[in-house]
């Protein structure tokens, strides 16, 4: 099975790009910072309520508790929010105060039905983000796969990735890290007499 694509920094540049041209993009370009940011799957991005990010003080939460339906396993999770994100989510929710009124809804919502959005709707999101952006092999889990390998190349311990992917184990995180033959080259580069 091939892995979803990582994205490099002008890759994921020019997705925000083309999520700027899109119809609705305060909310799009949340879910694609969910997912680069946090690591967020398709389904948990799909899942999450304002009450899930917001404390009672209406603060932007630092961590996000998942509860089991609301994830891919069968256990709640906790998610770990950077100051990056919280903004991020802040400045979406400034824009949208009604979502105040709401804090049991989704935080992410269709403006036809004012419900959340499936699993799958938010998989056709990128997918048709990815096609506009031309960027080909990614798919809704490369923010995922780029969250964890950019962890690793900024020298994070792999038992700290396992932690915020919310791998049960090693092997699961080791696989999404990427290794590409430059990388490999910039490794060797490291060793000198």
């Amino acid at each position: 099975m091939k892995q979803a694509k990582v994205l490099d920094q002008d890759e994921l540049k020019r997705l925000l790009k083309i999520v700027k041209f899109t119809r609705h993009q305060e909310r799009n370009r949340l879910i694609v910072l969910l997912s680069f940011l946090a690591g967020l799957r398709a389904c948990e991005i799909a899942q999450l309520r304002v009450k899930d990010v917001l404390s009672v003080t209406t603060d932007i939460k630092d961590t996000i508790y998942l509860k089991s339906h609301q994830t891919k396993g069968s256990s709640d999770q906790q998610v770990v929010v950077s100051e990056l994100l919280q903004k991020e989510i802040g400045q979406y929710i400034n824009k949208h105060p009604r979502l105040l009124k709401d804090r049991e809804g989704y935080l992410l919502r269709s403006q036809k039905t004012r419900n959340g959005f499936s699993s799958q709707t938010i998989q056709n999101l990128f997918r048709f983000l990815y096609i506009e952006a031309n960027i080909e092999n990614a798919s809704s889990h490369s923010g995922r796969r780029s969250f964890i390998t950019n962890l690793s190349e900024k020298g994070v311990s792999v038992r700290v990735i396992q932690e915020l992917a919310r791998h049960s184990s090693m092997v699961t995180t080791q696989r999404y890290i990427d290794v590409s033959v430059d990388k490999l080259k910039n490794a060797v580069e490291l060793v000198g007499i």
